[in-house]
């Protein structure tokens, strides 16, 4: 197995961190993996009300979709989207990979992608059963699960290929993350005087290369692998 390359701004970061090198929360959530996560703005609360309606019906016919997001080490996000959606509470599958490259023809390797040349990003992909999580949710968990207040960069690991962004496949998902985005903003960031930096990608989203073997569920086959430290929930 590769190790995994690394580029440390700080010899070491035990937290999340804003560009001002301030903590981006001094009350961590206890939220315990595997508990429902209640969503806390309105587009997000609405969605989640809709799905259960939707959950109860016996006609509904909607069928899987697609999210898309990166937020630094991909390994992390991948995990902590599997310990709070996976086990029947919406998402089916995942797989982290690259996406956003300069040459959307080309599969990049990993240590392509590290160099920062390809322009790629490390993300990951979700399929998820919109029966039992909204997208929307899913938006509001990406931003909790990291700081997106730090421009390419989480935690030690620096680079555009780290940086914060969303990838919409539809223009309702791509309306859903700006609102959604914006309610995160002026609850959860301004308060604190925080800027979201966040990219929102321009449609037709770009092609997704997945990743090598060896990255895929790389935290559960490496419970003790590295870990990004934002790579939490904040609220």
């Amino acid at each position: 197995m590769l190790p995994r390359i690394l580029n440390f701004g700080r010899s070491v970061l035990t937290g999340g961190f804003n560009n001002g090198g301030k903590p981006l929360s001094s009350a961590i959530t206890n939220q315990v993996p595997g508990q429902p996560v209640e969503p806390t703005v309105p587009t997000a609360i609405q969605a989640r009300n809709a799905t259960s309606d939707a959950t109860t019906g016996s006609s509904s016919t909607m069928s899987n979709d697609t999210a898309t997001f990166a937020n630094g080490c991909f390994w992390g996000t991948e995990d902590i989207f599997r310990k709070y959606y996976g086990e029947g509470k919406g998402l089916l599958d995942a797989k982290v990979g690259y996406i956003g490259g300069k040459d959307s023809s080309k599969n990049p390797s990993y240590e392509e992608v590290c160099t920062g040349r390809t322009g790629h990003a490390e993300a990951t992909q979700l399929e998820f059963d919109p029966k039992k999580v909204s997208y929307a949710e899913l938006v509001e968990f990406f931003y909790r699960s990291h700081d997106p207040t730090q421009k390419d960069r989480q935690g030690p690991d620096r680079g555009t290929q780290y940086r914060s962004a969303i990838f919409p496949h539809s223009a309702e998902q791509e309306e859903v993350a700006k609102r959604v985005t914006e309610e995160v903003q002026q609850k959860h960031f301004t308060p604190k005087q925080q800027k979201i930096v966040t990219q929102i990608e321009q449609r037709p989203v770009s092609a997704f290369f997945v990743a090598e073997d060896y990255h895929q569920k790389y935290l559960e086959n490496n419970p003790s692998g590295y870990h990004c430290p934002t790579h939490r929930l904040w609220w």
